[in-house]
């Protein structure tokens, strides 16, 4: 969060902090958007929440706090401000108003989706626990409200293994996304089946009777993009990098990596890698916010992916968000009392 209380101030702050990440005339005009918004969230007592994929600009001058859906979520959930602006997908915005009912939370965008969240519903919830009688359910974060209303505990990336391991129940439904599952099963010694889909048939080989994790078949269409080849590419170039990357990349792509974790996780370890340089394989505006945070490290600039929801937040539809209370939130309170219990158990285990 800046600390300056005028135009120019800002200025010199967001050149200082974003100097050879951003264009200098794009940190002009960003400049002058922020300043409006922070004087402006002081006049409406709010707080502005940001993900770690938000573009540089943004990321680095208007938000509170910064950081991933597990930190953000605590935060959204002790909030005392009467609004809570999320710069982040429509997910995050929906658990900050799952955590906080009483206060008014805005997402600053007509509508910035998911592919993962958008991968799964809640009707197929209730048909996998149907066909799986009994079997806990653990919900990646990445979910709309109504699927987190029909599961026993959320999860982030970052405390998946945990909250895996806090269950009684040696098998476990592990939702949406395939590839964290397939990463989190290795970590905690699972057996996963994954299903099979031909149109809106959903089938599983359970002809294994070890399996005793069931997944499903969604997944990020950013971390996706990522392959074995890219990293032996690059290690070929560059035989001393660091590659980071984030478990819903592909299992062969975490295995292939010197690390995998959660966006947090990530800043901690090329804050304290020994390593001349880095590379990131995730959304790649992180890359950016690191590379402006950690100037002395040296980020391999060779990431091309954005994601096209997380895009949809713009500093201007944040200024207007809050000037016209746009876009808020509002989630079925039946839902949302059930979806809080798993969310609430998460955080619990932290």
């Amino acid at each position: 969060m800046l600390t300056a209380t005028t135009l120019e101030q800002t200025r010199e702050e967001m050149h200082e902090i974003l100097r050879g990440i951003v264009p200098e005339v794009e940190i002009d005009y960003k400049a002058e958007i922020a300043f409006e918004i922070n004087k402006l969230k002081k006049e409406k007592n709010a707080i502005i929440l940001g993900h770690n994929y938000m573009e540089p600009a943004l990321f680095h001058s208007i938000p509170d706090h910064v950081g991933d859906s597990l930190g953000l979520s605590r935060i959204a959930a002790k909030a005392d401000a009467d609004i809570i602006i999320f710069c982040g997908v429509e997910f995050m915005a929906e658990t900050a108003k799952i955590l906080n009912p009483t206060k008014t939370v805005l997402l600053p965008a007509a509508k910035a989706g998911c592919s993962l969240a958008a991968s799964i519903t809640a009707q197929d919830v209730r048909n996998l626990k149907a066909k799986f009688p009994g079997v806990p359910v653990v919900t990646y974060i990445n979910t709309y409200a109504d699927v987190k209303a029909e599961t026993d505990i959320c999860c982030t990336s970052g405390n998946a293994a945990a909250v895996i391991n806090s269950l009684d129940s040696d098998s476990v439904i592990f939702l949406p996304d395939e590839y964290l599952a397939r990463n989190v099963a290795e970590q905690t010694g699972k057996n996963i089946i994954v299903p099979t889909t031909n149109g809106a048939n959903v089938t599983f080989d359970t002809s294994n009777p070890d399996f005793n994790m069931i997944g499903w078949h969604g997944k990020c269409e950013v971390h996706d993009k990522f392959s074995v080849e890219d990293i032996q590419n690059i290690r070929l170039q560059f035989p001393d990098v660091a590659v980071v990357s984030h478990p819903e990349c592909s299992p062969e792509v975490v295995q292939a990596s010197d690390f995998a974790g959660s966006t947090k996780e990530m800043i901690n370890y090329v804050k304290d890698v020994d390593a001349e340089r880095y590379l990131l394989l995730t959304e790649c505006s992180m890359g950016d916010n690191i590379a402006a945070a950690i100037p002395e490290k040296d980020m391999l600039r060779l990431c091309s992916v954005r994601c096209p929801h997380m895009n949809q937040i713009t500093m201007e539809e944040t200024l207007d968000a809050l000037r016209y209370n746009q876009y808020e939130i509002h989630i079925d309170e039946d839902i949302r009392q059930r979806a809080a219990q798993s969310v609430e158990r998460m955080i619990a285990i932290g």
